[in-house]
């Protein structure tokens, strides 16, 4: 089964406000194993409706509008609908009763703008809209059908699960379909995918792998369709095991799960605290671990030491070792990762140093040449990282070390 996403409106096409509706609807569509085959944003007029609407029906089953469906003047989904498919306008008093209690409920007076949505096309099913004063609209052509939303996400996407799903469901037989992301990090694409070539090569027909990459960190999407979703997950779950064998160390997760997630729950099912000592990174290792609601159960606190004199002062590094090393080197990094250890308390921390970009390189250490180190019960580990010039990239891709460092550790 094919569908197709169309939003409509000049503010999507000229930058002024981001789409998320489309990709909230694709993903909800991928769950149930309905193709979305093209998203397309059109402006607001008559002309470019039609022409997206004939193009559509062409090749797909089914067509999501989103937008254009407002009060006022600029607004001309409904219209356009109408006449394109030749059907008289009507008032609808179920619509009308939503949005009189609508604006009971905030204490406003109904205009005659409003009154007119309660007009809808005589050929449509009113989808109604408990959210908002615009109602949704599904025309079934026969080889097609077309449902017309707000573009108001909220509005768009309670009319959505509420409505418009079942619907869809109870219109069209869609297959099974079975999805599992994999959460890796600490190897890059191109490594990953050698790995896993044999693997890939192998895999069952019915089950497709996708990449992807995100700075430092890859996801492997198996999706598998058909007409029996157990037997489609123990296909995958097969999968899943194979793929542990071969690059298990670099697994962290799976799901919606986030590195910083994951860390927190091995620390808390240890018992485990950690701190930060952090230089090139200013504090985002922290900040990083703190986004995870709880973390006051694991996370100690950190220290920003940015210049030498708070790696001497705070984190008791010698001066000898940065007059000596640098303060980009292994001895001084890992000297900052047992201060924080020892002055916090912790039973692991996290230290960084390097040399974020764009500028402050040397030939011997150039930009985005990065330390990290770990110290825990076994000790301190630490690794020397050669990134790149883009401060910002580096600053994440150090992030992710440390995190996976101390995810390591812990397993240890």
């Amino acid at each position: 089964m094919k569908s197709e996403i169309i939003t409509i409106g000049d503010e999507i096409l000229i930058g002024q406000v981001i789409d998320t509706n489309s990709a909230w609807i694709a993903q909800r569509l991928n769950e149930q194993g309905v193709d979305v085959v093209e998203i397309t944003s059109i402006q607001d007029t008559p002309e470019a409706i039609e022409t997206a609407l004939a193009e559509a029906s062409k090749r797909s089953e089914l067509i999501l509008i989103t937008g254009g469906l407002g009060p006022t003047n600029d607004d001309l989904t409904k219209l356009t609908l109408a006449n394109y498919y030749d059907s008289e306008m009507t008032f609808r008093p179920e619509v009308f009763n939503d949005i009189e209690a609508l604006f009971k409920n905030r204490d406003r007076e109904i205009t005659e703008l409003n009154r007119q949505q309660a007009e809808v096309p005589e050929d449509a099913d009113v989808i109604r809209n408990h959210e908002g004063t615009a109602p949704g609209m599904w025309f079934d052509r026969g080889a097609y059908v077309v449902v017309s939303m707000p573009g108001v996400p909220f509005e768009m996407k309670a009319m959505f699960q509420k409505i418009v799903f079942p619907k869809i469901q109870s219109r069209f037989n869609t297959p099974s379909i079975v999805h599992r992301t994999i959460l890796t990090v600490g190897l890059p694409e191109s490594i990953l995918a050698a790995k896993l070539e044999e693997w890939e090569r192998e895999l069952p027909s019915e089950i497709k792998l996708a990449y992807l990459p995100n700075a430092g960190r890859v996801r492997l999407r198996l999706s598998a369709r058909g007409e029996n979703a157990t037997r489609l997950s123990e296909a995958i779950e097969s999968e899943v095991k194979k793929l542990h064998s071969l690059i298990g160390k670099y697994i962290f997760g799976e799901g919606t799960q986030t590195l910083e997630e994951v860390v927190g729950i091995h620390l808390r099912e240890k018992g485990a605290t950690v701190s930060t000592a952090e230089s090139c990174t200013g504090g985002s290792i922290a900040a990083s671990l703190t986004s995870i609601a709880g973390s006051s159960d694991y996370f100690l606190g950190g220290i920003v030491a940015y210049s030498n004199n708070v790696k001497i002062n705070q984190l008791g590094v010698e001066r000898e070792l940065i007059e000596n090393h640098g303060a980009v080197s292994q001895e001084v990094v890992e000297s900052m990762a047992l201060g924080v250890q020892k002055l916090l308390g912790s039973d692991y921390s996290i230290a960084t140093s390097g040399i974020a970009g764009p500028d402050g390189g040397s030939e011997e250490k150039p930009v985005g040449t990065i330390w990290v180190a770990v110290a825990g019960p076994n000790g301190v580990w630490s690794k020397k990282f050669l990134f790149g010039s883009k401060r910002k990239l580096n600053t994440h891709l150090t992030v992710n070390a440390g995190l996976e460092g101390l995810r390591r550790e812990i397993l240890k």
